[in-house]
């Protein structure tokens, strides 16, 4: 408050009053705190006094109602925050630590830097905010030790400062010798901690934001001729050489003497002197310059506007000088845009700095990195260059939990943040081509995901091939089966006129046994890759050939009753027999299944359908039966005369063996009921080619059923017990149970 005084009189003795001689300066710089800012500006106010401020941007001192007459030299640095996230997004790190200065600028930085993580998934294992009253250090001592036993491990942590923050945030990093966490901060860090000349082996590898700025030209000239003998008015560079120098006090006028010859400020280590231009330093240079602006500017128009009668000095009043403040917009020599507007003002850039303190006590800011928000590639860092804290020999890694590999999704840990999260393996069929994936994607249906779900592979087409294992013995057998029922065809005809043969209507065992070659053969419609032809033909064969088959049985077996009905002489049944009546069973059996297949045909005809989820990795071409109603009619038939063809010859199991062949007629619709009983449930829990084939080989087990039951016993007479299949055999036979003629 003094020194406010004096800068407005101009003298230190009665307040309020001018009354010496002395200049009064036109406008005041202030410094770095926001509280001297905020308590000297009022009473500047009074008298409409400009005052410029060199610190950091505070966006508190922008309220034109409150101080209407300050000047923010700096520009804004409201991007510090998404500047640090940056550099999070670039080395990976999601897991960092914040540990904030209290005040208005601290918590409006921990707002900003909470809202860019949370943007950017970005986790904070734990905020700690330290207090910037000394009272409360006294007090509370431990409020400080954040570096604690609950402290969430974390090996990244950024670290705020604001210009009013003490410096025992430092003392207590220091004092824990931490030496394996990276530490990112902002430019109002400094390495000296109030005078202590300790190691700072914990702050080795720091990373700094620092406003970026041009070089001054000419100012390294300056700092290595500024001399206490070059400017002895200057009894700051007198005091700092007699500490530094080993000089002495001359006793007549304290003059210096005995230093060292030609020393420099530019000898000492950056511990003991900093030659570099810090970002108050810098706002200082601006704040002159654009005094010196606005006065050149007065000056010029108050030339152009009076005329000077005397020739005497000009004089002027301060606040005159604030119209042309408000507009002040130049180049200062460096060659950076300067402007006192806030509204005009623009983000600052920053310049990245690398603490290296090593070897002991070098503390050297190399720059390694670079952010500007005003382009698109925003940041840029030499990793070649980046020094890392002791014991670090690589990049570091600083998540909550690692990275979830590809084939691998994120789930989030109840009552965790979303950085925290276990890793799961995708599900079937679906993939995760990226790390930290947080949904697992569908292939589509002609993909497949590979073994280790990072990758969809196009699916391969296929079908019951006959190159398959299972198309070749399913057509192998068919082919066998067929050919083995042409022989029994053939040995039939060869024996036609044998008892055996002629017995039980030897056409109708024609007839069967060349509807099971047709059976056996159709089965080869099912192997190979289907086509509309072959989609038709599969089903209605397969209905058609197999109602022959089953209806010829069914004639059998009524030949068979008709046969010991009629033995009796006068039996009205007899023309039945003799006129072949039996044997129109089969046309008429099969032109109703002709007909089912035509009402199929007609309304939902097969169709050839694709599988692309039966078999993993492949998509099967297969025939899509149409109506599964039809089919079921279809089969549904089949079972009706099966059915039939099995009651008919369980009655006439018990008939006399010499002609009967009813237990073995009775035997094969047994075998080819359970065949196809037993097909119904398994078909339909299978997929894919193992659907075709089930079907095939019930189609190949049902006809080798019949051709076995009904055919093996009378082909075992014919080849080896021929003695059997005579006239006279069978006489001997009759005789004993009655005379049943051919």
């Amino acid at each position: 408050m003094a020194s406010s005084l004096i800068v407005l009189n101009g003298q230190d003795e009665i307040p309020n009053y001018t009354c010496g001689r002395e200049s009064t300066p036109v406008a005041v710089l202030t410094g770095t705190s926001w509280a001297t800012s905020a308590h000297i500006g009022p009473l500047l106010e009074l008298y409409k006094f400009p005052q410029l401020t060199f610190s950091s941007f505070d966006p508190m001192l922008n309220d034109n109602g409150q101080f209407p007459s300050l000047y923010q030299v700096a520009n804004k640095d409201t991007s510090l925050a998404h500047g640090m996230v940056s550099l999070m997004l670039h080395f990976s790190w999601t897991w960092v630590g914040l540990v904030i200065s209290e005040g208005q600028k601290g918590l409006q930085f921990l707002s900003d830097v909470r809202r860019e993580m949370d943007r950017n998934r970005v986790c904070a294992a734990f905020v700690k905010m330290i207090s910037t009253s000394l009272v409360s250090l006294m007090t509370n001592p431990r409020q400080h030790d954040f570096l604690t036993t609950e402290t969430s491990p974390v090996y990244v942590v950024i670290i705020y400062y604001d210009t009013e923050s003490l410096n025992e945030i430092n003392y207590h990093l220091a004092k824990y010798l931490v030496t394996w966490r990276v530490w990112v901060t902002n430019s109002q860090w400094h390495a000296d901690t109030t005078g202590r000349n300790f190691i700072l082996d914990s702050f080795q590898g720091t990373f700094i934001f620092s406003n970026h700025h041009a070089e001054i030209s000419g100012f390294e000239d300056f700092m290595q001729e500024a001399t206490p003998f070059k400017y002895p008015e200057d009894t700051y560079l007198t005091m700092y050489w007699f500490n530094n120098f080993h000089c002495s006090f001359s006793a007549p006028d304290c003059t210096l003497k005995n230093c060292i010859p030609n020393a420099s400020l530019a000898w000492l280590p950056v511990n003991r002197f900093d030659t570099s231009v810090t970002d108050g330093s810098y706002n200082v240079y601006n704040a002159v310059y654009a005094v010196a602006h606005a006065l050149h500017e007065m000056l010029v128009q108050q030339v152009q506007t009076q005329s000077n009668q005397n020739g005497g000095q000009r004089s002027f009043f301060p606040w005159q000088l604030h119209l042309f403040l408000k507009n002040i917009q130049f180049k200062n020599p460096a060659g950076d845009q300067t402007n006192l507007d806030d509204k005009r003002k623009l983000d600052t850039e920053f310049d990245i700095l690398n603490f290296w303190n090593l070897p002991e006590g070098l503390r050297l800011k190399a720059k390694v990195g670079f952010f500007s928000p005003h382009v698109p590639s925003q940041l840029s860092v030499s990793e070649e260059m980046i020094e890392w804290a002791t014991e670090m020999t690589e990049t570091p890694r600083s998540v909550c939990s690692e990275s979830c590999n590809p084939g691998f999704r994120k789930t989030l840990k109840e009552g965790k943040s979303v950085c925290c999260f276990d890793c799961v393996p995708c599900p079937k069929n679906e993939i995760a081509n990226d790390t930290d994936m947080e949904q697992c994607v569908m292939c589509p249906d002609h993909q497949y995901a590979n073994i280790a779900r990072n990758h969809c592979l196009t699916k391969s087409v296929t079908f019951l091939a006959y190159e398959d294992p299972l198309g070749k013995a399913l057509a192998g057998t068919a082919l066998s089966l067929t050919l083995l029922t042409v022989l029994v065809l053939g040995l039939f005809v060869k024996h036609r006129d044998t008892p055996i043969v002629k017995a039980n209507n030897r056409s109708l065992s024609y007839t069967l046994l060349v509807s099971l070659t047709f059976c056996f053969l159709c089965s080869l419609l099912f192997i190979g890759r289907p086509n509309t032809a072959t989609c038709v033909l599969q089903q209605t064969t397969f209905g058609v050939v197999f109602t022959v088959a089953v209806s010829t049985v069914l004639a059998k077996t009524i030949t068979v009753v008709l046969a010991f009905k009629i033995t009796s002489p006068g039996r009205r049944m007899r023309w039945l027999l003799v006129s072949g009546a039996p044997n129109s069973i089969i046309p008429i059996c099969s032109l109703i299944q002709l007909t089912l297949c035509g009402i199929w045909m007609g309304t939902s005809p097969p169709f050839i359908d694709t599988d692309a989820h039966s078999e993993h990795g492949h998509i099967i071409i297969m025939c899509n039966k149409g109506s599964l109603t039809a089919f079921y009619c279809v089969l549904g038939y089949l079972g009706s005369l099966a059915l039939g063809s099995f009651t008919v010859a369980f009655l006439a199991r018990n008939l006399p063996n010499a002609f009967n062949e009813a237990k073995y007629l009775t035997f094969s619709m047994v075998v080819f009921c359970s065949v196809w009983v037993t097909f119904l449930p398994v078909y339909h829990s299978t997929q894919g080619k193992v659907m075709v084939a089930m079907e095939v080989f019930s189609i190949l087990a049902s006809s080798a059923g019949l051709l076995g039951c009904i055919f093996a016993p009378k082909c075992y007479i014919i080849l080896l017990k021929r003695e059997k299949n005579s006239l006279h055999a069978f006489r001997n036979k009759t005789h004993s149970r009655g005379n049943i003629p051919f």
